[in-house]
């Protein structure tokens, strides 16, 4: 018969030396992580929590975290994940909603066709994987290794789903070119999110 293990916990200074580590993480990345949160979702008031809800599964998994070859694309991929279950999570109650009122049999009027779209609206168009990796790439001006580091998918992947991206939102804000579009709108809500 085997003896039983006891489990010993950390000695009190590796636990105040990981909580020191973390909140520098924190205090470093925590901005960023929002504003990828809000981004990838177009929610302002949920990018905080999202990012707040991704810091703390990254506490969590500290050790782990801290021991990657790229802790910042490891907390990046956290936050693409989360906003990706989130997204699905609004489409889903959307569904909901839509099969509540399609029994109805209420008249209403077409949408605002003259309304302009803008930067914001145009990637909320995009599907995840593209709006992720049009963010990420100029946004973020993260390099295409990192963002398929971060997104856990193919260099080629990321250089074709950036490409279609661009392209519709090329399409869709007009002639000025998208990336430059992209860059004024994160630099001007960089403080926002």
């Amino acid at each position: 018969m085997k003896a039983p293990t006891h489990r010993t916990d950390p000695p009190a200074g590796a636990v105040a030396d990981a909580a020191t580590e973390f909140h520098a993480f924190f205090e470093q990345h925590h901005a960023a992580l929002a504003r990828l949160a809000h981004l990838l979702t177009g929610d302002a008031d949920g990018a905080d929590d999202l990012a707040a809800d991704a810091l703390l599964a990254l506490w969590h998994r500290w050790d782990r975290v801290r021991a990657a070859e790229h802790p910042a694309a490891y907390a990046r991929g956290v936050v693409a994940n989360m906003a990706r279950s989130r997204i699905r999570s609004a489409v889903r109650e959307r569904r909901r909603v839509t099969l509540f009122w399609a029994g109805r049999s209420e008249q209403t009027e077409g949408p605002d066709v003259a309304a302009v779209v803008d930067v914001r609206e145009a990637l909320r168009g995009l599907p995840f994987r593209k709006r992720a990796c049009v963010v990420l790439r100029h946004a973020f001006d993260l390099s295409e290794k990192d963002v398929a580091r971060t997104l856990g998918i193919s260099v080629g992947t990321v250089k074709s789903q950036t490409s279609k991206g661009m392209a519709e939102l090329q399409r869709l804000v007009g002639p000025q070119p998208a990336r430059q579009h992209i860059q004024m709108t994160v630099a001007d809500a960089g403080g926002r999110s």
